[in-house]
């Protein structure tokens, strides 16, 4: 089969298109024919070993010292089932699927086998597989952060800095969803779709520091990694709960200590990878509450530009990597 492979650490040139053996589906696994994955924010920074500030080392000895210890990237997929284990009942050949591998990457190939009962739902109706490849690391990564450890209620004033990208996209139309009033942060040439989304204020960041603002937020979501704690203490109101999704070590290491002094909650890290979390996106597509904004397209034999385009921090929700020569955009 073809597969995009990551032979060193590096730019996008380290990545090929080769030629490498196909999976089979163990008794508990469906083998998925992929039609589209995407090239995350993740997958770049795995991708050009760019680890947050005191990871590196972490990093490396968990992803591989010289380059990428599961050299097919991509976590997320859109596909159809073409082949089932023995043990399988849940899903059959033919099924139209989308699924998170998250860690366990590999996406980026024609085929990926995944655990029956992992991250995998049904297509939500109405979604070509271009857009059902991009519902998860976004959905799930929102999802987790403002329905689990915010529990966003109605009313309450959310904002998501840097509301543009695959996260920041997804955390505006679940905020809103959730009944929040949603402020935006990104530039002035996207202050128009992040409206669209469901934001009901805007603020650009060139013109205006929301940290600086007289307005105060019930939460605040970072998905880039500039806000910190000592930043935005001001800005949030009284239990105030800030989500630090782009974190160095050490900002994980205060968070518990500067929740505990403060009286407020701070916290960062990643979202698990669950399947009953898929199954609410799922759900949440077909209501019209989340679809994913699209950037652009790349056939796999342009994988590498689609990193570039990641690497260029200009991206506007993700970046969606065609495969093979069926499916739908």
């Amino acid at each position: 089969m073809k597969a995009a492979v990551c032979t060193a650490y590096g730019g996008p040139d380290v990545v090929e298109v080769r030629d490498v053996p196909a999976p089979i589906a163990k008794p508990d696994e469906v083998l998925i024919r992929v039609f589209a994955s995407t090239v995350a924010s993740g997958d770049a920074r795995v991708r050009g070993a760019r680890f947050p500030k005191g990871f590196g080392l972490l990093g490396r000895l968990f992803l591989g010292l010289t380059r990428p210890r599961t050299p097919i990237l991509g976590t997320e997929l859109a596909g159809v089932v073409e082949a089932v284990g023995a043990k399988v009942k849940r899903y059959r050949p033919g099924d139209e699927v989308f699924a998170f591998s998250g860690v366990g990457m590999g996406c980026h190939a024609e085929l990926k086998a995944m655990p029956e009962d992992g991250p995998i739902a049904l297509i939500p109706g109405g979604f070509t597989h271009g857009e059902a490849a991009a519902i998860s690391f976004g959905g799930t990564t929102a999802l987790y952060f403002l329905r689990n450890l915010a529990d966003v209620q109605p009313g309450e004033r959310v904002l998501i800095n840097g509301a543009s990208g695959a996260v920041g996209s997804a955390a505006v139309q679940l905020a809103r969803h959730f009944g929040a009033h949603v402020t935006g942060v990104c530039s002035a040439a996207n202050a128009g779709l992040v409206r669209s989304l469901g934001a009901d204020e805007v603020i650009d960041y060139a013109e205006a520091d929301f940290a600086r603002c007289d307005a105060r937020w019930d939460v605040i979501l970072d998905t880039v990694g500039n806000a910190s704690f000592a930043r935005c203490r001001k800005a949030l109101a009284e239990k105030g709960r800030l989500f630090l999704l782009v974190a160095d070590l050490g900002d994980l290491l205060r968070a518990p200590l500067q929740s505990w002094a403060s009286g407020l909650k701070v916290a960062g890290g990643t979202a698990p990878e669950r399947a009953q979390d898929i199954e609410a996106l799922k759900i949440l597509c077909e209501m019209g509450a989340f679809k994913p904004v699209i950037d652009s397209r790349f056939p796999l034999d342009r994988i590498a530009e689609a990193h570039a385009r990641s690497d260029s921090q200009r991206k506007v929700g993700s970046i969606v990597v065609k495969i093979g020569s069926v499916g739908s955009e």
